[in-house]
């Protein structure tokens, strides 16, 4: 785990031991989780592939999940003193139909509060034949996750799974292979200078590639829900309420760029929600600038 020596203190040595106990927690729920009910799976296609949907339909242990639950809020809501000011993109992709998503969801509540990641749940709906309509699922928020699975070479998908900088897929509830995931891409060299203003209703975007990077890019805007509280009635979390965090509601894509001149855009946004604008390589590649305004 990469810490900065020079500025090591107490609340580091702290994060280093919730770091190796959510070591062997998380190792622990593995092996309880693998002797339990099968998967269920659904088979599709996209764009001229076969891919398979799994859903790992696991029951975990109450105590070590409240033990867990503790840890990992404490671990991940804490941003490292060497954080940058390029905030790290982590997706969710989650469904509150699936009985294995609510400890994914619990890590990307904690994820929610720092300033250093933008965190979007990206709610999908082929999990609402189960018994559940997600209110937040949307046709598109499927697509997007196939289009990652499509171009990381993987020929499934699941619920849950966060998806880091648009490049490293972590699959379930595994706080510390997120952890060393945003650590890793809190090094990517920077490519794009983007920034973001909002004057009313408008929406100022403005970016320029550094050190010869290269297009194409796509760029996004995105709105969200900072919260929101359901009651779930039916399916397999029925009787649970659930506080989903970060929820994307709106999600347009703004332009196509090419990299070779500088970037200038304006774009309509109305109410509270905060905006998010990410510069992405197209087909679906590495996120190489975000910006927020809350």
């Amino acid at each position: 785990m990469p810490y900065c020596a020079g500025r090591f203190n107490c609340k580091h040595a702290l994060l280093a031991l919730l770091y190796t106990v959510v070591y062997w927690t998380e190792a622990f729920h593995t092996q309880s989780r693998d002797v339990t009910a099968p998967q269920q799976r659904l088979s599709g296609n996209y764009n001229g592939c076969s891919l398979r949907i799994v859903h790992p339909n696991r029951k975990y242990p109450a105590m070590p999940r409240l033990l867990t639950s503790l840890i990992v809020t404490s671990l991940l809501s804490v941003a490292p003193a060497f954080a940058q000011d390029r905030p790290v993109v982590v997706e969710l992709f989650t469904s509150q139909g699936c009985s294995s998503c609510p400890p994914a969801d619990e890590m990307f509540a904690a994820l929610s509060e720092r300033e250093d990641v933008i965190a979007l749940a990206f709610h999908v709906d082929y999990w609402d034949y189960i018994g559940w309509k997600d209110p937040f699922g949307a046709p598109a928020h499927a697509e997007r996750q196939r289009a990652y699975a499509m171009t990381g070479g993987r020929t499934s998908i699941y619920t849950p799974e966060m998806i880091v900088n648009g490049k490293t897929d972590v699959v379930g509830a595994k706080p510390v292979e997120l952890m060393e995931a945003i650590n890793k891409h809190k090094s990517d060299a920077a490519q794009v200078d983007l920034r973001i203003a909002r004057d009313g209703d408008t929406l100022e975007i403005k970016a320029q590639t550094l050190s010869g990077a290269a297009g194409p890019f796509d760029v996004f805007l995105l709105r969200y829900h900072p919260i929101a509280a359901t009651q779930i009635k039916r399916g397999e979390n029925a009787g649970h309420t659930f506080e989903n965090r970060n929820i994307v509601a709106d999600w347009q894509a703004l332009d196509q760029w090419n990299g070779q001149a500088p970037l200038s855009l304006t774009a309509t946004v109305t109410g509270d929600m905060p905006s998010v604008v990410l510069v992405q390589r197209s087909n679906a590649g590495a996120i190489v600038a975000a910006a927020r305004i809350r």
